[in-house]
């Protein structure tokens, strides 16, 4: 898993923070800093996060690559 946050739209609500703070911190009262590839265990978190957002700043995804053959001959 991947995730992107569109700083430019975060608007510093924090739900992400509360839901999955291993991935989410908040610095200061506007500055989020975060996991770009969360550990396994908190996909289930990142997506409640995402969903969450109130301005749908969180982008959920797969790393490049993720899933295409390795073997291309």
């Amino acid at each position: 898993m991947r995730i992107v946050v569109d700083l430019n739209r975060c608007q510093g609500y924090a739900q992400c923070v509360f839901l999955a703070p291993r991935v989410f911190e908040l610095h200061g009262e506007e500055a989020l800093l975060y996991a770009p590839t969360p550990p396994a265990d908190q996909a289930e978190r990142v997506l409640r996060a995402a969903a969450a957002c109130p301005v749908q700043a969180i982008l959920v995804g797969e790393p490049a690559g993720a899933g295409a053959g390795a073997d291309v001959r």
